[in-house]
Formats: structure tokens, C-alpha cells, sequence
């Protein structure tokens, strides 16, 4: 059975990019967010094996998103999405429970070899 995946990003260019790299690849893409709340929402109702997380978004970011959705479920794993130059935020994410993350401009390679290392480690 092919692992559930939920993309968070407020650029729905970026949800578009990583929904085509999973999809190819035998993932399912359940749902799609554009802030942590909405994400936690989803999360909830949808409960994915794996969510991608952006960092920077409006209304919840990508910090508080993590951090929400670990205190419904301690096990979710995350991998969290940045731009370059954002260490600092992706060391708190990481402390926040964020499992591994990825940075943009995306390398289809990077996006699968962190969401297997990270499924795996399960």
C-alpha cells in the first residue's frame, strides 16, 4: 500500500512541484494546506503517514504547525521545507519534533531520499 502524504505550503506552485515528485513515485498525496492550521486540521482528519512542512507561512507557521500537530500525535513525522539561509529556524523546527528536512530550491532526489529515511526510521 503506497504511503499518504500531506504537503503544506502556502505557494501552491511548491504543493504542485512536491505533489508531482511523490505522485510519481508511488506515494499518495491526500491533501494539500496552505498554513499549520489548516494542516493540522487535515492531519487530523486525514491522518497521513507523512507530512511535508513549510516553513515560512502566514497565519501558523511552519514552527507552530509542527508543534500542533505533535501534540495531537507524537509519532507524526514531518520533514520540514526551507529556503536557504534559514538554519536557525530549521534547527528549532527540528527540536520541535521535525524528523529531517529538505531545503528549496527542491532536488527530486532530496525529496524522496529524506521521506524514505524518514518512513523507514517508522
Amino acid at each position: 500500500m503506497s504511503k499518504r502524504i500531506l504537503i503544506v505550503d502556502d505557494a501552491a506552485f511548491m504543493r504542485m512541484m512536491i505533489k508531482n515528485i511523490l505522485s510519481k513515485n508511488g506515494y499518495e498525496v491526500v491533501g494539500e494546506a496552505e498554513n499549520g492550521a489548516v494542516a493540522l486540521q487535515l492531519f487530523t482528519e486525514l491522518k497521513p503517514d507523512l507530512v511535508t512542512m513549510d516553513i515560512t507561512m502566514p497565519e501558523m507557521d511552519g514552527i507552530q504547525g509542527v508543534k500542533a500537530i505533535r501534540g495531537v500525535d507524537p509519532n507524526a513525522n514531518i520533514v520540514m521545507c526551507s529556503a536557504m539561509g534559514q538554519q536557525s529556524m530549521v534547527m528549532e523546527a527540528i527540536q520541535a519534533g521535525a524528523k529531517d528536512f529538505i531545503v528549496k530550491p527542491f532536488q527530486q532526489d532530496r525529496i524522496l531520499q529524506a521521506i524514505e529515511r524518514v518512513l523507514s526510521r517508522g
